[in-house]
């Protein structure tokens, strides 16, 4: 049995998290309307600490990250929906990466929640600038007939 180094392991991961996140977002694209729901009340930011147990942490991460993704402000154009959702979701990984930090004993997990905190953040930061420049350039992004 060839066994796969931690790092290889991560991005192998991250990738399997981003064809998921892609095969979410083609589902939930035709029914962007039915996703936003206005005056939703909002969660409370997430907070990574013992206080919680495990579990309660998942929870709220969960939470936080749907509700990011339901009041995402989507206007019918795929690539600006796909990133404004996608931010939120990103940040729902890395808050369930940090739960794992707390509570995790596994070192190849304990790892990749790390890879994924790191890479996650990194592509926010790439989505949120992708997002400034449709911004600054409007008549590039008319919705699809």
């Amino acid at each position: 049995m060839q066994r796969r180094s931690p790092r290889r392991g991560a991005g192998t991961a991250v990738r399997a998290l981003a064809a998921l996140c892609l095969l979410a977002a083609s589902v939930a694209a035709p029914a962007q309307d039915a996703h936003q729901h206005p005056g939703q009340a909002a969660p409370p930011p997430f907070v990574a600490s013992t206080a919680k147990p495990y579990a309660g942490l998942i929870d709220d991460a969960m939470g936080v990250m749907h509700h990011g993704m339901t009041q995402a402000p989507t206007n019918g154009i795929p690539d600006h929906d796909f990133v404004a959702m996608m931010i939120p979701h990103h940040q729902g990984a890395i808050d369930m990466a940090k739960a794992l930090l707390l509570y995790g004993k596994d070192p190849a997990l304990r790892n990749l929640a790390q890879g994924i905190i790191t890479e996650q953040q990194n592509e926010i930061r790439l989505m949120q600038a992708w997002l400034q420049r449709q911004q600054a350039q409007p008549s590039q992004s008319t919705p699809p007939r």
